[in-house]
C-alpha cells in the first residue's frame, strides 16, 4: 500500500486532482462530461500555481544562495519544502491510509451533527499524515501516529466550522465553501489573538489600509505587480558582491525583478480556474449531503484554499515578509532554520486569516511576521524528528524530494512551522498518556461545543422557513 502512494505522490497533484475530481463529480451525480471539465480545470489551476511557485522558486534560488554566502547566512536545519513534508507523509502507513480513515471520521462527526463541513480536500489531507508520520517515527508507534492523524483531522474541521462565516462574508464567489486546511486554520489563533490586542493600540485604527487603498493612494506603486518587481530587483541586488557587479548585472536584476511581478499579477488569474472547477463539485457535493442529512441544512464543502491565495493583500503581505523573515531568521537567538524552498508556500499563511484582519494590509504584515518568527522556533525544535523521518523514507524509497544534505538537519515550514503540528506532537511524544488524554478532553470539548452550535443555528434557520421569513 506504501508504493502505491509513493506511486500516487511522484504523479504529484497535476495529475491526481483531474482523475479524483472527476471521479468524484460522477459519483455525485454530475453528467460525465461536466464532471470532466471541473477536474480539468482543476487540474490546470494546479499546474499553472505549480509553474508559477517553481518559477519564484527557482528565480529566488540563486539569489538567495548567494545572499547566504555572501552575509554568511547558512544555518544548520535545510529548507526541504513542502514537498519533502508532502513525501515523508504519503510514503508511510499512516499516510496510505489517511483518505479512507478521515472520511470515515468526516461521515461519523456528519452523522453526530459536530460538523457541517464535508472535507473532499483529498489532496492536502497530506498535512494530517505530516504529524502523524512524525509522531509515528518519534514513538515507533503506528497507532500514536493516527492517533495524532486524526487529533489535528478533528480539531480543523471545528476550525473549519467556526471560521466559516467569516470567510464567507470576506472573499466573493465562496458560498457553501470552508478551508479544512491545518496549516492555515493554525495560523487564526493568532489572528484573533493579536487582532484584539491591535485594536486597542492607539492610532491602529488609522492604519486601516487594504491592497485596493494602496492601489488609490501610491497609483502603481501600491500594485502587487510593482512591488513585485520591486522586491525582486532588491533580492537580485543585494545578491551582489559589489556595487561594480550590481552594474554588471542590471539585466539579472531588472529580469528578477519582472518574474517577481510576473508571480504576483499571474496567480489571482490562475485562482479564478479553481473557482470555475471546483464551484460544480462544490454545489452538487452540497445538495447530496443535504438531502442524505435531512436533519440539517447548510453544509459547507472543504476546498482548498488555493481558492483564495489570489487575493491582493495575501499577495502584498507575503511577499514583503520574504526579505523580513530572511533577515529575522539570520539574527534572531537559537534559531537554526533559514526559509528558501519554503518561501513559495507563504501565499497559504493567509487565506483565514484576512476574514479577521479585514484585508487590512499592516494587521496581516504583523500578524504574518509574529506567526513566522514563531514558526521559525517550531520548525527547530521538529527537525531533529522531521530528519528521522525523511531519512527512513529516503533509505526505503530513494525519493529525491526527501533527500537532506550530508551535514544537515531537514524542516520545512510546510505544517512543521504550524501551532497544530507542535502542540500535537509534543503533547503525544514527550507527555505521553497525560499530553494525549489533554488533547481527547480539547477534541471533545470543542466537538461538543460546535455541535451544539450547529443544532441552535439548524433550530433557527427551521423556525425561520415555517414562519416564512
Amino acid at each position: 500500500m506504501e508504493k502505491v502512494f509513493s506511486y500516487i505522490i511522484g504523479l504529484g497533484a497535476a495529475v491526481m486532482m483531474p482523475v479524483i475530481f472527476t471521479i468524484l463529480g460522477i459519483c455525485i451525480g454530475i453528467k460525465p462530461g461536466k464532471a470532466l471539465g471541473s477536474g480539468l480545470k482543476v487540474g490546470v489551476g494546479f499546474v499553472g500555481l505549480s509553474v508559477v511557485t517553481a518559477l519564484l522558486t527557482s528565480s529566488l534560488g540563486a539569489p538567495l544562495a548567494a545572499m547566504a554566502d555572501i552575509y554568511h547566512l547558512n544555518l544548520g536545519i535545510f529548507d526541504m519544502g513542502w514537498p519533502a513534508a508532502a513525501a515523508v507523509a504519503y510514503n508511510t502507513t499512516v499516510g496510505a491510509f489517511i483518505i479512507p480513515v478521515c472520511l470515515g471520521i468526516n461521515i461519523l462527526l456528519l452523522l453526530l451533527r459536530a460538523t457541517k463541513t464535508v472535507n473532499i480536500d483529498l489532496w492536502n489531507y497530506w498535512h494530517y499524515a505530516f504529524i502523524g508520520a512524525v509522531v509515528y517515527f518519534a514513538t515507533d508507534s503506528i497507532w500514536w501516529g493516527f492517533f495524532a492523524a486524526v487529533i489535528c483531522f478533528i480539531i480543523t474541521l471545528v476550525m473549519a466550522d467556526l471560521t466559516t462565516k467569516d470567510f464567507q462574508a470576506f472573499y466573493k464567489d465562496v458560498d457553501g465553501i470552508s478551508i479544512p486546511q491545518p496549516f492555515c486554520q493554525g495560523f487564526v489563533p493568532f489572528a484573533v489573538v493579536l487582532g484584539k490586542a491591535m485594536d486597542k493600540i492607539p492610532g491602529m485604527d488609522r492604519l486601516d489600509i487594504d491592497a485596493e487603498g494602496m492601489k488609490k493612494k501610491f497609483g502603481i506603486l501600491g500594485e502587487p505587480l510593482f512591488l513585485g518587481v520591486l522586491v525582486g530587483c532588491l533580492i537580485g541586488g543585494l545578491s551582489c558582491r559589489s556595487w561594480s557587479e550590481v552594474v554588471q548585472s542590471i539585466p539579472k536584476i531588472l529580469g528578477l525583478g519582472i518574474k517577481m511581478g510576473a508571480v504576483m499579477e499571474l496567480i489571482p488569474r490562475i485562482t479564478t480556474l479553481f473557482i470555475e472547477g471546483l464551484k460544480p463539485i462544490a454545489e452538487a457535493t452540497k445538495s447530496l449531503v443535504e438531502r442524505k442529512f435531512k436533519h440539517s441544512a447548510g453544509f459547507n464543502i472543504g476546498m482548498s484554499p488555493a481558492l483564495v491565495i489570489g487575493h491582493p493583500t495575501t499577495l502584498v503581505v507575503s511577499l514583503l515578509l520574504i526579505p523580513v523573515i530572511l533577515f529575522l531568521s539570520v539574527i534572531l537567538p537559537d534559531n537554526e532554520f533559514l526559509p528558501l524552498a519554503s518561501l513559495a508556500g507563504l501565499f497559504y499563511l493567509f487565506p483565514v486569516v484576512l476574514p479577521y484582519t479585514k484585508g487590512n494590509v499592516v494587521k496581516t504584515f504583523l500578524i504574518g511576521l509574529v506567526a513566522l518568527v514563531v514558526g521559525l522556533y517550531f520548525v527547530t525544535d521538529l527537525a531533529p524528528f522531521f530528519t528521522q523521518a525523511a531519512q527512513d523514507v529516503f533509505a526505503r524509497t530513494g525519493d529525491a524530494a526527501v533527500q537532506i544534505p550530508e551535514g544537515f538537519l531537514g524542516g520545512s515550514l510546510d505544517f512543521a512551522s504550524s501551532i497544530f503540528s507542535w502542540i500535537i506532537f509534543h503533547c503525544v511524544h514527550d507527555l505521553k498518556i497525560v499530553g494525549s488524554a489533554l488533547l481527547v478532553i480539547l477534541t471533545t470539548v470543542l466537538a461538543v461545543i460546535n455541535r451544539r452550535r450547529i443544532i441552535k443555528e439548524t433550530l433557527l434557520m427551521q423556525a425561520t422557513k415555517e414562519n416564512g421569513i
